[in-house]
């Protein structure tokens, strides 16, 4: 073994866009280190935001939200936040990234 082979950290790798569509939520949540949580925002047409935060990733949600939705909204979220191409949301829906616009 070189000192290069025993520096080297583990990769953890992206997930596909299918492993995002098809994986049960909660599953994919666990498997990806990610927590849901209910947001305290109740403005009219927010759904969530994705957050990295203390190396997790943190996925707001809006209280109440009926269960297709969440479930959409939130595979559309990871799939942001991770950089995996996603299919797009329907109307009304959209993902903004917040850091560009």
């Amino acid at each position: 073994m070189s000192v290069a082979q025993g520096c080297t950290l583990p990769q953890t790798e992206s997930p596909s866009t299918a492993d995002l569509l098809d994986t049960p939520l909660p599953q994919l949540l666990a498997d990806l280190g990610a927590v849901l949580v209910e947001s305290g925002i109740t403005e009219y047409g927010f759904s969530g935001y994705a957050h990295r935060e203390g190396g997790r990733l943190l996925l707001a949600m809006r209280r109440g939200q009926p269960a297709l939705e969440r479930d959409c909204v939130a595979r559309a979220l990871l799939g942001n936040a991770l950089g995996v191409p996603m299919p797009e949301l329907p109307e009304p829906f959209r993902v903004s990234d917040l850091a560009t616009l």
